[in-house]
């Protein structure tokens, strides 16, 4: 069938009936734009043989829309969309601005406009917040740990099995890094943790492990995690790394702990011991150096003396060889004073008849303290007075005894 023939029921192809022609095209864009215009509340457009208002000719066409109603809304739109581009990132964070879901800049807090969606995206990241990393156990609700035997148990250098606990403290350095480098840069934090703390679990023996070797394991998992974390580029700052629990598997844990306690044992002996010695060695050592230092002494004085006796008898005798009777008889006065100057009684020559009398002021102020000590002590017994007595006359030297005709008394 050709275009102008008619179709069934004697209608055409353009939908008109009877004998009626194809419908005018300007007519047919006048309604489809008074339907538009009637969306947005203003007067449809003139109808073919309508008036110059935009009424048609039988005054019931649809209303019109004009342009700046139009271009308004668009307007606004367009506002409210490049409005959305606005957001505020808060102290302690960042914000990662994105470009169709590519890197463009790093925001500090405060208020900031990126491109509104689809085009600009952003991604607040904390990087204040110390985040925490467990392994070998999980922490819940209300402080309750679970233990994670998969990533708790580990094997040492001598074959032997631990239980190790551990826990990660660290920060977001570099946000753009932590966001765009790794997918789960947390997990793999955390698994990198194990992998550190096995190789350097398994590096060490198990009685390393179990007592003084907790903080160089710690210390030497952090500095394998922190090289790690550098070399990936995770944007992630290894805080501090804690050894939370460090002990045998639970089902010879017993058995260990006699052990354990055996060995502390051994050390607090060790310690003992230790002490003891520290304490008695240097005591001998100083004394042995004192005795030295006397004996040094004693040898420096015994040589002196002797040097200047020799050294006295040399002069004397270089003065005897020139005047023997003058020195012989200086040397006999300088004895005998020296032996009367020490000596406790008088000896005076000639007759009785001829002796002066002798008032002993010495051997009265000595009798005066004797008897202020029996007004304080009882009186002294006569046996040990003569004794003392005696004492005395038998430390006197037997020169000043048989020199000459001298006679002695007692000064009393």
């Amino acid at each position: 069938m050709s275009w102008n023939e008619p179709g069934r029921g004697n209608r055409d192809p353009w939908g008109g009936s009877g004998n009626q022609g194809p419908p005018d095209l300007d007519e047919v864009i006048k309604n489809v734009k008074g339907k538009f215009g009637g969306l947005f509340g203003g007067k449809g457009g003139s109808g073919g043989n309508g008036d110059s208002q935009g009424n048609s000719g039988d005054g019931s066409g649809p209303p019109g829309v004009s342009g700046t109603a139009i271009g308004a809304i668009i307007g606004v739109a367009v506002l409210v969309w490049l409005a959305s581009g606005i957001y505020i990132v808060d102290e302690g964070w960042r914000g990662i601005e994105k470009r169709f879901g590519a890197y463009h800049q790093t925001t500090m807090p405060g208020p900031h406009w990126r491109p509104p969606r689809p085009i600009g995206t952003v991604e607040r990241v904390n990087v204040e917040e110390v985040r925490v990393s467990e392994v070998g156990y999980q922490t819940g609700g209300g402080d309750r740990r679970r233990h994670v035997p998969r990533e708790a148990l580990m094997l040492t250098q001598d074959e032997n099995i631990v239980d190790v606990q551990l826990a990660v403290q660290y920060q977001v350095e570099d946000p753009a890094k932590y966001v765009f480098n790794f997918r789960d840069p947390d997990q793999s934090l955390k698994d990198v943790t194990e992998s550190a703390l096995r190789e350097t679990v398994g590096k060490r023996r198990m009685d390393f492990v179990l007592t003084e070797g907790r903080t160089e394991v710690a210390q030497e998992t952090r500095r394998l995690l922190s090289e790690a974390m550098e070399t990936y580029g995770t944007g992630l700052r290894v805080v501090s790394v804690d050894m939370q629990d460090v002990q045998p598997p639970e089902e010879v844990q017993s058995a260990f702990e006699d052990a354990i306690m055996a060995r502390e044992d051994e050390q607090r002996k060790i310690n003992q011991a230790n002490a003891y010695r520290n304490e008695v060695i240097p005591r001998a050592q100083g004394e042995a150096a004192r005795v030295r230092e006397e004996a040094q002494g004693y040898r420096e004085q015994v040589v002196a003396e002797a040097e200047g006796e020799s050294a006295r008898f040399l002069a004397v005798l270089r003065e005897y060889e020139q005047a023997p009777e003058v020195t012989r008889t200086r040397l006999y006065l300088n004895t005998v004073s020296d032996i009367y100057s020490r000596s406790q009684k008088v000896y005076m020559t000639g007759d009785a008849a001829d002796s002066l009398l002798y008032l002993p002021l010495d051997r009265m102020g000595d009798r005066q303290s004797r008897n202020h000590a029996e007004r304080d002590t009882g009186p002294l017994d006569p046996d040990i007075l003569d004794r003392r007595l005696t004492t005395q006359d038998r430390q006197q030297p037997s020169g000043s005894r048989s020199r000459g005709d001298l006679r002695s008394r007692e000064a009393y």
